[in-house]
């Protein structure tokens, strides 16, 4: 089986060069002929792909060679760019930033090796003119492995700065594929965690999306960029399916002699899946809405296919929980922007104590933690855990490798997985009686909270990397 989707990624020298405006105005251009557009983010951010969902009309998702291992990355692409006549890829940082420490690991040119994909590089002009060739040439031969086949100028500040920009790129031997003018329309707020969400601004993010896709059909040349994407060889092996690999037990962590935890495993490829879908059906509640817009589609998608209904609701808005709810997940997000409005919902918070003290399974992550807590910047939570949040001036970035340390709901102790964690919080106390992870790096420690049913803490995880972890969770759902 092949994966032969038209793509392209877009990357850049550093942050802050424009990529999400260069790649959420491709999308929303190429959508506007009426093409099916894929949209997809290299690493593990969570905000982007709301605005690319808004541009493309399709769920916004991301490719992370850490979180599920380079294994993963073509049939995660290929299951989420199924049917589509093109497939953007946004890159993270600069295009050969990797996480700390481990080479080119989960930066965007591994991906894009990858995916055998072209690279478009959006340089910043603002402050340069002939140096841009040398900048160019240094990433285009840098590693021969990524194809950087065009440059997109972005914030030009006239006809004449964008022929000096022209005129050196001609030795460069990459094309300009565009040239965007400096404009302030696209630009987007940002805070303490980046770009504010789409569902906190949702007709002000309509205009910027419009805005970039006006600025990117003017200053692009969209039937290169079409051309080149059609240029990309196809990738061998099945696209992902999340009822295939939720139907198959994966072997067991193995133990690392004298640390008690566990070593990686080697790439685990079913060859004959065996469905165990539990007979019935649970709802599943997944926190929504602005507070709380931090996810995976697949998480959902392997719930689902592990026999649950998927209920989204609004901790803001809804009062109660979803008729039936048997389990309940809640991601990440901004809790601490919504805080006094999550408080205000009493009803709420008390029925979802009321749904952890049954003992049902509850997986809360990074801004769930802070809600199941007693309070958030004194202002009364859900009190789950038994531990205050508050906002600190600290920002806590990077990925982990961690093991679970204790039985939960979603693994068995010395599982091994890795995560991220991305906060400008603390938790006091950062663990309870039964952690729920240990984490190696970059300090050894334990976090987070196991407790009944509940698995709590700050690490966001990818479960297509464990599968297992959706089918342990629809099961306890079933028998609590």
């Amino acid at each position: 089986m092949v994966i032969s989707v038209p793509r392209l990624v877009i990357a850049a020298p550093s942050s802050g060069s424009g990529k999400t405006t260069v790649a959420t105005g491709l999308m929303a251009a190429f959508a506007s002929r009426g093409l099916a557009v894929s949209p997809h983010k290299v690493g593990p951010d969570y905000i982007d792909p709301g605005y690319h969902a808004l541009a493309t009309g399709r769920v916004g998702r991301n490719l992370d060679a850490y979180l599920c291992g380079a294994e993963l990355v073509a049939p995660l692409f290929g299951h989420g760019a199924r049917g589509c006549d093109l497939a953007v890829v946004e890159g993270v940082m600069g295009l050969y930033d990797g996480a700390a420490g481990e080479g080119e690991l989960a930066s965007t040119a591994h991906v894009a090796k990858l995916l055998r994909a072209p690279v478009v590089l959006v340089v910043d002009a603002s402050s340069q003119s002939r140096s841009v060739a040398a900048l160019v040439h240094g990433f285009a031969s840098w590693d021969p492995e990524v194809r950087v086949a065009g440059v997109i100028l972005n914030k030009v500040g006239s006809v004449r700065h964008e022929g000096m920009l022209r005129e050196a790129l001609d030795e460069s031997g990459v094309p300009v594929l565009g040239v965007l003018r400096r404009a302030p329309q696209v630009e987007t707020p940002s805070r303490h965690l980046g770009l504010v969400p789409v569902a906190e601004r949702a007709s002000e993010a309509v205009s910027a999306v419009a805005a970039m896709a006006s600025q990117v059909r003017e200053g692009c040349d969209l039937d290169a960029l079409l051309a080149l994407a059609r240029s990309a060889p196809a990738l061998s092996g099945a696209a992902w399916d999340a009822a295939e690999v939720v139907g198959v037990s994966p072997p067991p962590p193995l133990p690392v002699p004298g640390t008690g935890g566990s070593a990686p495993r080697p790439p685990y490829r079913p060859e004959r899946p065996r469905p165990q879908t539990p007979d019935g059906l649970k709802v599943v509640a997944v926190a929504g809405g602005a507070a709380f817009t931090f996810s995976y589609a697949e998480h959902a998608e392997l719930l689902s296919a592990a026999g649950a209904e998927v209920v989204t609701f609004d901790p803001l808005r809804d009062e109660q929980l979803p008729e039936g709810t048997g389990g309940l997940v809640i991601g990440g997000g901004f809790p601490e922007v919504f805080a006094p409005e999550l408080s205000a919902n009493e009803p709420l918070r008390m029925a979802v104590a009321a749904l952890a003290e049954s003992g049902a399974p509850v997986a809360a992550e990074c801004a769930g933690l802070l809600y199941l807590s007693r309070e958030l910047d004194g202002q009364p939570m859900c009190g789950v855990i038994d531990a205050k949040a508050r906002m600190d001036e600290r920002l806590t970035l990077g990925y982990r490798d961690a093991v679970a340390v204790s039985d939960s709901v979603l693994a068995v102790a010395g599982t091994r997985m890795r995560g991220h964690e991305f906060h400008r919080t603390v938790v006091e106390p950062g663990a309870g009686a039964a952690p729920a992870w240990g984490v190696r790096a970059p300090r050894k420690r334990v976090e987070g909270f196991v407790q009944h049913g509940v698995h709590a803490s700050y690490l966001h995880t990818h479960w297509a990397s464990e599968p297992g972890v959706a089918r342990r969770f629809v099961e306890r759902c079933l028998t609590s």
